[in-house]
């Protein structure tokens, strides 16, 4: 596994995004068990949760506790960045609401230090700007649990370039991650990504397949991606993470997977590599 970095620590290109595990349609304990021991296996070190990714409303950290689990019960759980967020809530219907303030933020972070079972998490993320809170007081308390030890890295997610600005000079130079959508639908956060890439910051796309569904298709705008993948004799979905890591050495893709085969395929991407005409065909898609 060809790896990247986050701060100072080293992680796998390809890391694995946990909410599928959890949210509406989740598969079961045991196939999600296997889903995250066949990352493991296939050299994933970076997991991406969040306290908010669970379904109903008395299961709170519903993820974090899976991902603890699989964790403990593999030889190389000890080897794995496990990158968590707090900000986002969901109320059991569906929804999803925002708490951004310190109080809040604090509060979840002990709670998602005792899910985990760690002494301090890896990284922890803001998850989403809350309108009601000012931006500095919600990184404010990301940079107070950074400065308790509560938490190894901070970083933030759903950021502007003027918000990354200002979490790095909040955080005092310390801003190691930006956790935003990007896919081949989603591209709006091409200028985060440019600005990631000039300050030295990780930028993980979350949701990273979006349009990847429609590669198939006659006609679709996202046809290059199939084409490409038939050339290779892959998956669309690992010409689309190359393609991400094409972009800069900053991005760690975050696939969602709740099936050992999902991850199984993506990790292969980091061994893909495209011509700089595919890359622009892509581009262009």
């Amino acid at each position: 596994m060809h790896t990247r970095r986050i701060g100072e620590v080293e992680v796998s290109a390809i890391g694995l995004g946990g909410m599928p595990m959890s949210i509406e349609g989740r598969p079961d304990e045991s196939r999600s068990l296997a889903t995250l021991h066949a990352a493991l296996d296939a050299g994933v070190t970076l997991i991406d949760t969040a306290d908010s990714y669970h379904r109903d409303a008395g299961e709170v950290g519903h993820n974090e506790s899976l991902i603890a689990k699989a964790l403990s019960t593999h030889e190389r759980g000890g080897d794995v960045l496990v990158a968590t967020k707090g900000g986002h809530l969901r109320p059991g219907d569906g929804s999803w609401t925002l708490d951004g303030s310190p109080e809040h933020l604090k509060r979840a972070c002990e709670a998602s230090l005792r899910r985990l079972g760690v002494e301090a998490i890896g990284l922890y993320q803001f998850h989403r700007p809350d309108p009601r809170v000012p931006y500095a007081e919600s990184v404010g308390a990301v940079r107070d649990l950074l400065d308790e030890g509560k938490i190894r890295m901070a970083g933030i997610s759903n950021a502007n370039p003027e918000q990354i600005r200002q979490a790095q000079e909040i955080l005092g130079g310390r801003l190691v991650s930006v956790q935003n959508q990007f896919s081949p639908a989603f591209r709006s956060s091409e200028p985060e990504l440019e600005l990631c890439d000039e300050l030295g910051v990780a930028f993980l796309p979350w949701s990273p397949f979006g349009g990847i569904s429609r590669a198939g298709e006659l006609g679709s705008s996202y046809a290059p991606f199939a084409r490409v993948a038939q050339a290779h004799g892959v998956s669309a979905h690992q010409v689309c993470l190359a393609w991400m890591l094409a972009k800069s050495p900053v991005v760690v893709p975050i696939p969602g997977a709740s099936r050992p085969e999902s991850i199984q395929d993506s990790v292969r991407a980091a061994d893909l590599v495209l011509s700089a005409e595919e890359i622009a065909e892509l581009d262009a898609a």
